[in-house]
This record gives structure tokens, sequence and C-alpha cells, in this order.
């Protein structure tokens, strides 16, 4: 079983509407060295498997067809076996 840790970004260059939402209202709370904000999305998910290789195969197609918009999001992701 693995334990995968996915991180959804919006690419650079893509309009980050909540996350300017959020730097401005830290900016007005007077943390005037924030620079810039991006709110993106974190997921855990457990998976039953043994090959590390198919899993992570497994989770690439998740995020592509599911879990992000390859279109105006970057995902990550780290994978740990748990026993």
């Amino acid at each position: 079983m693995f334990k995968v840790k996915v991180r959804v970004t919006p690419k650079k260059g893509i309009l980050d509407p909540q996350g300017q939402a959020v730097e401005n209202a830290l900016r007005s709370m007077r943390y005037g060295s924030v620079e810039s904000v991006r709110i993106g999305k974190y997921m855990e998910i457990m998976i039953q498997g043994e090959d590390e290789g198919q899993v992570e195969a497994q989770v690439n197609e998740m995020c592509q067809k599911l879990l992000a918009n390859p279109v105006i999001e970057d995902y990550s992701f780290e994978m740990e076996r748990i026993k």
C-alpha cells in the first residue's frame, strides 16, 4: 500500500483570483513582506499495490484525467510505502 501526497497549483502565467484576494488581504493586514500568494489543492490518497512503478503510473493518470486540469494546472506528488 502507498500513501500518495498530491499537490496541484495553477501554472505560472495563469490568473489566480483566489490567491490574489488572499495576497491583498494579507497586505491590508500589514503583512507587507508578502510578495505573492498562489492557492492550490492538496490531496492524500491511499492506494493498494506492490509495484511502485505501476502505482506511479496510476497516480499520473488520475492527475491528468481528474485531479488536475493539465491545461491550466501543474501537479506533483510523492509516494510513501505503508506497511
